[in-house]
């Protein structure tokens, strides 16, 4: 059954391509999901809060995607997108026609996207396309996001009362990926113009998507996600969240000058070929595949046209050292296979001293540490026990991340 042209209220176009809704109007959404859903003849409608973006995207109807690599600006344009408020009834119909719906909100909104969702599929089975495929993918920075966001869909369906979930599943497949591509923070001539490296990654769980023949330009299917996640989550993430911390308290300001500070520089690499080695040994990564994995990802990082600001990706610093997040999963896995995390442990460390006014889990682990000291505050977000051997490192390079930073005080670095 092939799908009505859908009017779009208050931006006199009329689509007759095959819908996409993405969930999320930002840099993430219109520089890395919604181009490549574009180019595989989806038109994308963008569903967000942020009214002054969606008015934007209707006006305009296009926006460009500049390549920040080094061999040269590339410029890509996009069209065949419009917008409507997430809470706008419009959205619901969209949901309801949709072939395919993506994310890229973060992790803790999922949850309050979920309802209209929910709507939205109510909607789709009381309708004419009640029994056609549709395929679901949150694109968050988080394992198992899809996971996650079909949980709260269901909470919220049976908070409507509704029993047949099952069968208003039927026809939807939940999708886990795995998505990477550095998007920092672009000004340019448009509005909702993106600035992007030219790499991504979008791996996605190809047992749950619906129709099985879907096919999505970048879109890599495999039958086991987990390796790509824990690979992504322990290298690129780590990497990123190690050249952050450390570069914090040296007092640089973005990601390719702590990639050229000589310290930050070898505690990031050296904390990923840890975390490598158990990578290797856990999803049987070849040492060549993973070695280029590693230079590749250190080349991204020094990438002096991607100018990100390294408050932005230490954020959240109690999130990030959580026992299954990039820095202290990466121990933690490393410690199950017996192998080296030295420099794994000073990143850690490092996440301790970071404190911005602007980042509420920075000042919350501020105050952890100024209220119960630093060793309740590293057991409590560690999860590592005090007197054991990562309490103990962790807490000596804490000490000596404090002495250096003393140092370059006295010393006016």
């Amino acid at each position: 059954m092939s799908r009505p042209a859908l009017t779009h209220k208050g931006t006199g176009l009329t689509c007759h391509r095959k819908h996409a809704i993405h969930f999320g109007a930002g840099n993430i959404g219109r520089g890395f999901i919604g181009p490549l859903l574009v180019r595989s003849g989806y038109h994308v409608i963008f569903l967000d809060v942020q009214q002054d973006i969606i008015d934007e995207l209707n006006r305009e109807h296009h926006y460009d995607v500049n390549i920040l690599d080094l061999e040269a600006d590339n410029k890509q344009e996009v069209r065949h997108v419009t917008g409507f408020h997430t809470k706008d009834e419009s959205a619901l119909e969209a949901i309801a026609q949709a072939e395919i719906i993506t994310t890229s909100v973060g992790p803790k909104i999922l949850e309050r996207i979920a309802p209209t969702i929910a709507e939205g599929l109510l909607k789709r089975r009381d309708g004419e396309f009640a029994d056609l495929d549709l395929t679901v993918i949150a694109c968050e920075n988080m394992i198992n996001a899809t996971d996650s966001l079909k949980g709260h869909v269901v909470a919220a369906l049976k908070a409507r009362g509704e029993t047949d979930i099952d069968g208003l599943f039927r026809p939807i497949g939940f999708a886990n990926c795995e998505v990477d591509r550095i998007i920092p923070p672009y000004t340019g001539g448009n509005p909702l113009d993106v600035g992007v490296e030219g790499f991504y990654e979008w791996t996605v769980e190809k047992s749950k998507v619906r129709p099985p023949t879907l096919a999505v330009e970048g879109m890599n299917l495999q039958d086991s996600l987990e390796p790509f996640l824990e690979r992504k989550l322990y290298t690129l993430n780590c990497g990123h969240a190690m050249l952050a911390f450390t570069g914090y308290i040296k007092g640089l300001k973005t990601i390719d000058e702590a990639v050229h500070d000589e310290q930050c520089r070898h505690i990031a690499k050296h904390a990923i070929q840890e975390s490598g080695a158990a990578l290797i040994r856990k999803h049987g990564f070849t040492e060549e595949e993973h070695r280029e994995y590693i230079d590749r990802t250190m080349t991204r990082y020094a990438n002096p046209n991607i100018k990100d600001q390294l408050e932005r990706v230490a954020r959240n610093p109690k999130s990030k050292l959580a026992p299954n997040e990039r820095l202290v999963g990466a121990a933690n896995m490393c410690r199950q296979y017996g192998l080296p995390r030295k420099n794994l442990m000073k990143g850690i460390a490092a996440a301790f001293h970071f404190d911005v006014d602007e980042d509420e889990e920075a000042l919350q682990l501020v105050k952890l540490v100024k209220d119960e000291g630093i060793e309740t505050a590293i057991e409590k977000t560690t999860e590592y026990k005090k007197g054991s051997k990562e309490h103990s490192d962790i807490l000596q390079y804490y000490h000596e991340w404090k002495e250096q930073t003393a140092r370059s005080f006295e010393e006016g670095v």
